[in-house]
Order: C-alpha cells, then sequence, then structure tokens
C-alpha cells in the first residue's frame, strides 16, 4: 500500500486466528533469532511461516526489554520503569493474544485488566489509542526511519505493518489509524525491521539478528 507518498507492506489476519503466536527461543532454550531459523524449527513440527515479523524491542543479549508471554508463560515481567529510548516514549503498550484474540492495549490499562494471556509482547511507544494518536506525535519529527508495528482495526482484522520507506512516528501512526482502520495500533520497532512474507516474495534474512518474534503458521 502508499498512503501519503510512503510505501507500506502490510500482512493481516482474523483478530481470532489461533494460528498467530509469538516465538523467541527454540526447543533447546536458545533464542531463534531469524526468520531461517524459525522456519528450520516449525519445518521439523510439520508446520511452515505464512509471515512473520520482528516483534517488540529487546535488549543487547536479545532478551525482552518488557512483557514475553509464550505458551501461558511469562519469560519476562511487565515493565513500567522510566527510561531512555522509544520503549519508554509513554504510553507504550502490549500486543496480546488470549483465547478471546488478538489485542493491542495500553500498558497501565493492561496492568488493570489482570489478564491471562497466552502470548504477549511489550513495546513502545502506542502508535494510536483508542483512535487517537499518542500524544507526543502532535508536531512533526525530523526522524525517519524504516518502522514497523501492528493494529487490531474496526473491521476485526489484526494488520502488521512495516514500512518500505523511512517513515516518521507520526505519519506512521495516520497510516494505521487512518488507512487501515486500526483505533489501537503499537509500535514494534524501527531500523533493524524485517519482514518474512512468502506471498509477497520477501525474506528480510539480511536483518540483525532479532529478539521476540510474531508469526502466524499454518501446517505444512
Amino acid at each position: 500500500m502508499t498512503f501519503d507518498e510512503t510505501p507500506y507492506s502490510v500482512c493481516e489476519t482474523a483478530r481470532e486466528d489461533k494460528s498467530l503466536r509469538l516465538f523467541l527461543r527454540d526447543d533447546h532454550g536458545a533464542i531463534i533469532g531469524s526468520f531461517p531459523s524459525l522456519e528450520r524449527l516449525l519445518a521439523a513440527r510439520g508446520e511452515k511461516l505464512v509471515f512473520a515479523m520482528n516483534a517488540g524491542m529487546y535488549r543487547q543479549d536479545r532478551k525482552p526489554a518488557g512483557l514475553y508471554v509464550e505458551g501461558g508463560r511469562e519469560a519476562a515481567p511487565l515493565n513500567r520503569r522510566g527510561g531512555p529510548g522509544n520503549f519508554h516514549l509513554r504510553p507504550n503498550g502490549v500486543f496480546w493474544i488470549d483465547e478471546s484474540g488478538a489485542h493491542v492495549t495500553e500498558t497501565s490499562r493492561f496492568a488493570a485488566l489482570k489478564a491471562k494471556p497466552i502470548y504477549a509482547t511489550q513495546s513502545g511507544p502506542m502508535l494510536v489509542i483508542g483512535g487517537a494518536l499518542h500524544p507526543k506525535f502532535l508536531g512533526r519529527s525530523e526522524s525517519a526511519k524504516i518502522r514497523n508495528g501492528v493494529g487490531v482495526c474496526k473491521d476485526g482484522k489484526v494488520r502488521f505493518a512495516i514500512s518500505d520507506a523511512p517513515v516518521e512516528f507520526r505519519d506512521f501512526a495516520l497510516f494505521f489509524r487512518d488507512r487501515l482502520g486500526c483505533a489501537d495500533a503499537l509500535y514494534l520497532d524501527g531500523s533493524i525491521s524485517g519482514l518474512h512474507a512468502p506471498d509477497l516474495k520477501r525474506s528480510d534474512v539480511w536483518r540483525p539478528q532479532m529478539g521476540p518474534i510474531v508469526g502466524l503458521t499454518a501446517k505444512r
């Protein structure tokens, strides 16, 4: 898609799709780190990747910067501390999946829900909150980068988008709200953002090693 002269690649699935999952470590406890490694892991289980994207910020050791839940097990707690960088540009938020489907929720509201997610990854900042842009995005910025994010949209779709050219936060948020129809959207990362989408004949295998990865799977 193109929005305000910036090209984007978008992958979508139904909000309640049970094949949407998060991945961090392989069966031996090692961080998966890349799309090819995840493909090999799934192939051994008789599965394949329909699409995948890096799914939130991580530290130098590639461990998640905030909440991370996989298969109902919490590997890292919710992070409500202040600090530098995009992750701490409040409000930040959580992309999470429970039995009812996928959600994007601002961090303090997520904490109040006392939810029990099957999958969850925390990142920041929020892009769109209840149909409103993040309050820090009202003005223009000189920081334009390749960026990726996720939104839960009014038509019941979950949409994952990556800009195919550098984009500012404000314009990225507007894309999710005004073009994709997402009332809530979360920034996942920038600069190192990558997409694996065989239907688009694309796999950004040259990207640096990743932390959390979100993927839609299918039986081989």
